[in-house]
């Protein structure tokens, strides 16, 4: 069992560990996700729960998975859609008011498992330049299940 640097999400700042590293016939190592739509619940939730400013690949990683273009989420959040671009490009920062209503609406959507109210959301909400990691644990091989680990 290793660490893995889940890249395919998109994402620079996910982690995975407790995956099996196995050998493919070249002598390569490999490693096999299962559950990807699990996977990217915790990841979701890792997002709206870590106490940073969301990064433009999260949002565009949220997104995504709500299942929404960028028109869709800019009426939402009262935007255009070209400033959902630039906030998920990193050219502009995402306002703290629309990123405590994007969070909140990434937990509706997505059911993810969590009692953060509005304030909550909100006082998490504020721009940085700083990243925060995301590291999840594969704690069960028969069920599929990941969860997320403290920071």
């Amino acid at each position: 069992m290793s660490e893995h640097h889940y890249t395919e999400s998109g994402l620079s700042n996910v982690y995975i560990s407790g995956i099996a590293v196995e050998l493919d016939d070249d002598g390569d190592e490999t490693i096999t996700i299962p559950a990807i739509n699990e996977l990217h619940c915790v990841i979701a939730l890792g997002i709206v729960s870590h106490d940073k400013g969301m990064s433009g690949a999260e949002l565009r990683f949220l997104r995504s998975e709500m299942g929404l273009t960028q028109a869709e989420l800019a009426k939402t959040v009262h935007r255009d859609k070209q400033s959902i671009g630039r906030w998920e490009r990193g050219e502009i920062e995402i306002d703290s008011p629309a990123e405590a209503l994007i969070r909140r609406l990434a937990i509706e959507k997505l059911q993810l498992p969590t009692d953060a109210g509005i304030d909550e959301l909100s006082r998490r909400s504020i721009p940085t330049v700083e990243t925060q990691t995301i590291n999840i644990r594969k704690v069960d091989e028969r069920n599929h299940q990941y969860e997320l680990m403290a920071a």
